[in-house]
């Protein structure tokens, strides 16, 4: 990886560093399927401006509204290079600079995969100047090459082509100079390039490969089983944070020191991410996963009704495929943390532990609790079942769980995909009206404690959403 330019040398002003200005016209917005069009490159240093830019054969047809927009056409890029032919000249005159273009990771982006094809590693160190001017200008809310122009006047040569947008850029460059200062400049270019501080043993162009999108992370160590599964809005940001230098707690400095590879999944959105890091989780039982695991005691309360008084018992296991008119109450990992979580709401409601069943005492004989104050009588008459009772609904609607609320499977919309669910349980994610109902037809296990905590809360916000799909066969 090169080194950052030293914009902080006290006899250099910043311009005089080797810089590069770089913009790109191609035919779409993905860098990994469509292809540059044109290369434009100012390059400024000790040696003064150079300007350099060439059409780039596609080898694919020009979009209509790329043409209307930069005004290439294929028969303008009839006799134009391939990106091979000038790949060499270009990686040398980008050798050593700072890799300077407004959103900067689309025309990174771009170039990295172009030279990646060629058999050339980029890994430039990259400044954005839409971030630059949001740092430098902080008062305006628009930061658009378009808004720059508008707003500093520059001068325009040729709007959407490649040199004519470099230069724009560059023009931007010499402005914040004389706005914001040298010591500024430099300060805030050296805070934007600061690259974070990975493991020796983790490739350095991930920085530059993690996009910003949500999604879900897999870090491995040395074997084909993941360390630890996560989630995030922004996957860049949420990955290199991990590896920041003031570790909270010891484990996450111990998974670092264990990555050796990661990957990841995009997502159409938040719900797409935490579905995903559910299901991963269970499948995968990373080392470093705790709180997804899946418990095979998983468990609630039920109150059934008995010839003289309502009891309570615990549901586990296929119990919690319930239907729609049963009420169950609580989820926990195990029959021990349900009868702990009941003990404490008994004492907070002044329940009798007798008739809940976590106490015995012999017949017409108080519990210990009505001895000292913390049961009403219950056991022993004092109070009547039917008063009881209704405390005991009291304490349990706080943890009461809600049954699934439709009579078939549902599609949750989100972007363009459709995720789709059955009775708290996730079948998957669809991107076609074909695949949403074979999803639909899937068969399950059942109730899923970590789907329900993600989707039930949501429900109402996500009501637009909802896709009803046939029932299961």
């Amino acid at each position: 990886m090169p080194p950052v330019p030293s914009l902080a040398c006290p006899q250099a002003r910043p311009h005089f560093q080797p810089l590069a200005f770089v913009d790109l016209e191609t035919t779409g917005m993905n860098a990994s399927e469509d292809r540059i069009i044109e290369v434009g490159v100012v390059e400024v240093d000790a040696d003064g401006v150079r300007e350099w830019s060439s059409l780039v054969q596609p080898g694919t047809r020009i979009p209509p509204f790329i043409t209307a927009l930069t005004g290439i056409d294929d028969a303008g890029l009839a006799g134009a290079p391939r990106f091979a032919q000038i790949a060499a000249e270009l990686h040398q005159r980008l050798a050593g600079r700072l890799f300077i273009a407004h959103n900067a990771r689309f025309d990174h982006g771009f170039l990295r995969n172009e030279f990646r094809r060629v058999g050339l590693a980029f890994q430039p160190v990259v400044l954005c100047t839409v971030r630059l001017s949001r740092r430098l200008f902080p008062g305006w809310s628009r930061h658009s090459l378009d808004a720059l122009i508008e707003r500093h006047r520059l001068d325009v040569s040729q709007r959407h082509r490649a040199l004519g947008d470099a230069r724009l850029i560059w023009q931007f460059w010499q402005l914040a100079q004389r706005e914001a200062g040298d010591a500024l400049l430099t300060q805030t270019v050296l805070q934007l390039t600061a690259r974070p501080s990975l493991p020796p043993h983790l490739d350095g162009a991930i920085v530059d490969e993690l996009p910003a999108s949500p999604g879900v992370y897999l870090f491995y160590g040395e074997n084909r089983l993941p360390l630890y599964v996560g989630k995030a809005s922004q996957l860049r940001r949420r990955v290199l944070s991990h590896f920041s230098s003031d570790h909270r707690i010891a484990s996450e400095q111990e998974l670092c020191q264990q990555v050796r590879r990661i990957e990841w999944i995009e997502t159409a959105g938040e719900l797409g991410a935490l579905l995903e890091e559910a299901r991963l989780v269970k499948r995968l039982v990373p080392l470093h996963n705790r709180r997804l695991r899946q418990s095979l005691q998983l468990c609630a309360w039920r109150i059934v009704e008995g010839p003289a008084r309502l009891r309570i018992e615990l549901a586990e296991g296929d119990d919690l495929f319930f239907d729609q008119d049963e009420a169950l109450y609580g989820l926990y990992a195990s029959a021990a943390l349900a009868r702990s979580a009941l003990r404490r709401m008994a004492e907070q409601h002044q329940l009798c532990l007798v008739v809940l069943g976590l106490e015995r005492t012999r017949a017409g004989r108080s519990c210990f609790g009505h001895q000292i104050g913390r049961c009403h009588g219950a056991c022993v008459g004092s109070e009547s079942a039917a008063a009881h009772t209704a405390r005991l609904y009291a304490g349990l609607e706080a943890v009461r769980l809600q049954a699934w609320p439709f009579a078939h499977p549902i599609g949750i919309r989100e972007g363009d995909v459709v995720h789709v669910l059955d009775r708290w349980c996730y079948l998957g994610t669809a991107r076609s009206h074909e695949e949403m109902h074979a999803l639909a037809q899937t068969c399950h296990a059942g109730f899923d404690r970590d789907v329900y905590r993600i989707v039930q809360p949501r429900l109402a916000a996500l009501a637009a959403r909802i896709v009803a799909l046939p029932q299961a066969a």
